[in-house]
């Protein structure tokens, strides 16, 4: 499962924005490994950076220094479909009669495809196959308004709009920094050290870059930031609210503040209720590094069982989840950790995972900790089985993609290799986040907060951002 993608965007009054912004990408580099971008504008032109890859690989002094003004916005990408080109690489940048407009997009449009073939029956062409160009395209046409211009078409484009999206756009004078009428992905505004704001997806990318976290955007709302400070604006009326729960349990970096919940803190109750509901007879817990650490930790502390490295990641390697192959997907498990055997070697260990989405790299892991001599392997997954695909921007957008779909508990168990196998319940989540409400889990339950277009007839593939 491919991540969400991360969104920055800064307004620093008298010096250079894209800098604050490239540290929020830095922050935000576990969202999305595909390519990044920056846009920036000075007041009366735009700039633009964009390429495959990592942050780091596409940016440096020399490509960074160009991106002039104090106004700038940038993404990570990973997509949801399709194959990875520079033309869906974000933002997307055009002229308009306001001016330029580059947007960045965190999410997928549902209704992408309806209102792609809309505007392409009404004369404007495309130059990707991105739903963040959909996007883009909605809010370039032109539209009556009585105050801010760029407000009556963000109007237009929510009130149009299905789906997942938390953007960052860029105008002339102003950053814009907007979320979905559900709050599918987070989107946090910060007060900059040095004077200014910032936006990003995560409290944790703020701090990264030198701004304290003020509030988080609220469904269906706007805000507008420039250099005399910010606006926000009621767009959309709010829908029932729907945070993707894979944020608490995967996406989000542990240091993320979400809807006033500390993620670290939510995984470690996910470990210690799974803990609880599915007990194992073993020496040691093991997790799977990083992202089930504090899981595992958890789950070891409410077991009474110690927690020990067993694994130890490669940390040059990226996340496997973000390679586009199954085949290196399987390949990267043994690049990315190595068994420590004077941990494992003689032991009945409890493996800690965050989730297991198509099957790939629970069996290698198995495998690896037996080779290391594991005397048992009990394998434990600290969220409910994924049974439903996602459309609101994760890449598993097939049933059959999806092991738990397609096989009973004890045949995944099999499958994996483990001597046992247990899932964390839906009451067992719910209990660990801390509500029943405002959370979107349709991955696991099969309810969608909102209606879904079926799949794309071939040759008619639309490019998600996630």
């Amino acid at each position: 499962m491919h991540e969400a993608c991360g969104v920055a965007g800064a307004v620093t009054p008298g010096r250079q924005a894209a800098r604050p912004v490239f540290f929020g990408l830095f922050a935000l580099q576990h969202r999305g490994q595909e390519a990044a971008g920056i846009a920036s504008s000075d007041g009366r032109a735009a700039y633009i950076h964009k390429g495959l890859g990592r942050v780091a690989q596409v940016f440096d002094e020399d490509n960074l220094r160009p991106l002039l003004g104090e106004l700038a916005i940038g993404h990570n990408r990973y997509s949801t479909t399709g194959a990875t080109q520079l033309r869906n690489a974000q933002p997307h940048l055009v002229e308009t009669v306001l001016g330029p407009l580059a947007v960045a997009h965190n999410g997928n449009l549902t209704n992408a495809r309806a209102l792609r073939r809309e505007l392409l029956e009404a004369g404007i062409g495309f130059s990707s196959g991105s739903d963040t160009e959909v996007i883009l395209r909605l809010l370039a046409l032109p539209v009556e308004a009585a105050d801010d211009p760029w407000i009556a078409r963000i109007r237009r484009l929510m009130a149009r709009a299905e789906g997942a999206y938390a953007l960052v756009l860029l105008t002339r004078d102003a950053v814009y920094a907007l979320r979905d009428p559900w709050g599918f992905r987070p989107l946090v505004v910060g007060e900059l050290a040095g004077g200014g704001w910032a936006a990003a997806s995560e409290s944790s990318a703020l701090a990264t870059m030198g701004a304290r976290p003020v509030f988080e955007v609220e469904p269906g709302h706007v805000v507008r930031i420039d250099r005399e400070g910010y606006r926000v604006f009621e767009v959309a009326a709010e829908r029932p609210r729907a945070l993707c729960v894979f944020e608490y349990v995967y996406f989000a970096r542990p240091d993320t503040v979400l809807a006033g919940r500390e993620v670290h803190a939510v995984r470690r109750r996910l470990g210690a209720e799974l803990a609880r509901e599915a007990p194992a007879d073993a020496d040691v817990v093991v997790g799977v590094p990083d992202s089930a650490t504090a899981h595992a930790l958890g789950y070891a502390e409410a077991a009474g069982l110690p927690f020990a490295e067993g694994l130890i990641k490669n940390r040059y390697i990226g996340r496997t989840f973000i390679e586009p192959d199954d085949a290196l997907r399987k390949t990267g498990v043994r690049l990315k950790y190595t068994p420590l055997a004077s941990v494992l070697a003689g032991r009945r260990v409890v493996l800690v995972d965050d989730s297991i989405v198509r099957g790939n790299t629970a069996g290698p892991l198995v495998r690896l900790l037996r080779e290391a001599g594991a005397r048992e392997v009990h394998l434990r997954v600290a969220s409910p089985p994924v049974r439903h695909p996602c459309f609101m921007g994760l890449d598993m957008a097939t049933h059959d993609e999806l092991i738990a779909h397609r096989l009973e508990l004890e045949a995944i168990r099999a499958h994996v290799g483990a001597d046992s196998l247990a899932y964390l319940s839906h009451a067992g989540l719910l209990r660990a986040v801390g509500t029943r409400e405002g959370l979107c889990d349709a991955c696991f339950s099969g309810r969608y907060p909102l209606a879904v277009e079926p799949a794309a007839p071939e040759g008619d593939a639309l490019v998600g951002e996630g």
